[in-house]
């Protein structure tokens, strides 16, 4: 398996984990990190093997969004270019983990600003310390959005929410993101470790094909009719009920035993 220098991968039990590991710059996203994050996220799309993906940041953050040095340190004539090359691969890294069949899992230990708050709400269970802050952050240095923030947060929080957490820059506790619908639960610090690798190992026991099937459903939630949504609910739900996941599930049931998924 290849090593990375600011990502720490691993894969065990279905199971696999991405630790954002620039701790000393609060896990600030540069341009080589990015890069390992859209390779290992196209492992993640393609492996069979990996069932869910933990994602999770080394240290006292999660992730401070981007390196504001490394852009600066570009120059005024190529920072545009710069920065538009690093999104671009933030952006497809973020397809990747949306479109994929393993479940994502976020842990939330710490800071989440900026593209960080981007990564935190792509994932498909987000699980955060109580001591963690939520912050847009882009317009406090002058820019725009980007890594799916402005298009996820309305969907969670709604539009005028999102309105006033973008222009004014506040920070969320993790409370306050919990109480909005920004995430899915809190625990202490202690606790986070432990919790997220229960939540991690219950997913990656659970029907990986129906899993993927729900994300694709729910990707498309907003942009469809209700007829159009039905009928891809129906040829889902036809194909998964097919499947060896789904004949296990429904034997298990009538059994009434736990199911075996494979």
């Amino acid at each position: 398996m290849a090593t990375y220098r600011h990502i720490d991968f691993s894969l065990r039990e279905g199971i696999a984990t991405i630790l954002l590991d620039r701790p000393e710059k609060g896990n600030a996203l540069n341009t080589e990190l990015v890069g390992e994050l859209l390779e290992v996220g196209a492992l993640c799309s393609s492996d069979p093997a990996v069932r869910v993906v933990l994602l999770t940041g080394a240290g006292r953050a999660f992730c401070v969004g981007g390196d504001l040095v490394e852009f600066a340190a570009a120059g005024e004539q190529s920072v545009g270019p710069k920065i538009k090359a690093l999104v671009a691969n933030l952006h497809k890294a973020l397809i990747l983990f949306s479109e994929m069949r393993a479940l994502l899992v976020v842990a939330v230990n710490g800071a989440a600003a900026g593209a960080g708050l981007g990564l935190a709400l792509a994932g498909d269970y987000v699980i955060a310390a109580d001591t963690a802050q939520f912050k847009m952050a882009y317009t406090a240095a002058g820019v725009t959005p980007d890594g799916g923030t402005s298009y996820v947060l309305p969907r969670l929080v709604g539009l005028r929410l999102a309105q006033d957490l973008i222009y004014s820059n506040r920070s969320l506790t993790a409370a306050d993101a919990l109480r909005v619908g920004l995430i899915n639960q809190v625990v202490t610090g202690e606790e986070l470790a432990t919790q997220v690798k229960a939540i991690c190992r219950t997913f990656a026991r659970g029907p990986s094909e129906a899993h993927g099937a729900v994300k694709r459903l729910l990707l498309c939630t907003f942009q469809r009719s209700l007829r159009d949504h039905l009928s891809e609910e129906e040829k889902e739900i036809s194909i998964s009920a097919a499947s060896p996941d789904g004949i296990e599930g429904v034997r298990a049931f009538l059994e009434r035993r736990a199911p075996n998924f494979s």
